[in-house]
């Protein structure tokens, strides 16, 4: 399995109740699934791990959260992007949260 399908399908959730006012699409990348938000990607499943992408100004925060490491998909790490163990993503509060500083970021991103 390239990533968890109820993880996967709890984001899908979330990210319906915005769908009028989100261009969302899902794109399969790095092996899992991203979804990408006006045309940047914003967030996505890989394996267990949520990654989302919280921009440069936000990774030092996000990296302080509980359960959240650097992006290291290359070997190296990816400045503005971190991966959150599934710990970390067992309330809908947690998840919902997460969620929202991936698209605080993409949002702030021209469309593309």
């Amino acid at each position: 399995m390239a990533y968890d399908e109820g993880l996967a399908q709890r984001v899908r959730e979330l990210l319906e109740d915005r769908a009028d006012e989100l261009d969302v699409v899902e794109k399969k990348m790095f092996g899992g699934l991203c979804f990408m938000v006006q045309g940047n990607m914003c967030c996505g499943i890989l394996q267990d791990d949520m990654m989302v992408r919280v921009g440069a100004e936000g990774h030092a925060d996000a990296l302080a959260q509980p359960h959240a490491r650097p992006m290291d998909f290359t070997g190296k790490a990816m400045k503005g992007m971190v991966y959150v163990r599934q710990e970390g993503l067992e309330s809908d509060d947690d998840l919902e949260s997460w969620l929202q500083r991936g698209l605080n970021f993409t949002l702030s991103l021209p469309a593309k």
